[in-house]
């Protein structure tokens, strides 16, 4: 193998441990027909506008930023291996 294939597979799992912990530390959602019926279905409010600036909002961007890196380190192991 060689080193660079080594190296970001090592940087892949640490990537990866990341997005691990990023998705377990966010908080859950309702989601399907239960998280309808309580009428808040497509509702903005105050809090949902400002929400990028919470602690919740950078999670979800980091989230989203990791998932990202997560599938280009993925592909350029690929085509190196």
């Amino acid at each position: 193998m060689s080193t660079l294939y080594i190296i970001l597979s090592v940087v892949l799992a640490l990537a990866c441990l990341c997005m691990i912990t990023a998705i377990l530390l966010q908080k859950k959602r309702q989601a399907g027909f239960s998280g309808n019926v309580g009428g808040m279905s497509g509702d903005k409010t105050y809090f949902d506008k400002n929400k990028a600036r919470t602690a919740e909002g950078r999670l979800e961007r980091w989230t989203k930023l990791l998932g990202a890196f997560f599938m280009i380190l993925s592909l350029v192991i690929g085509f190196i291996a």
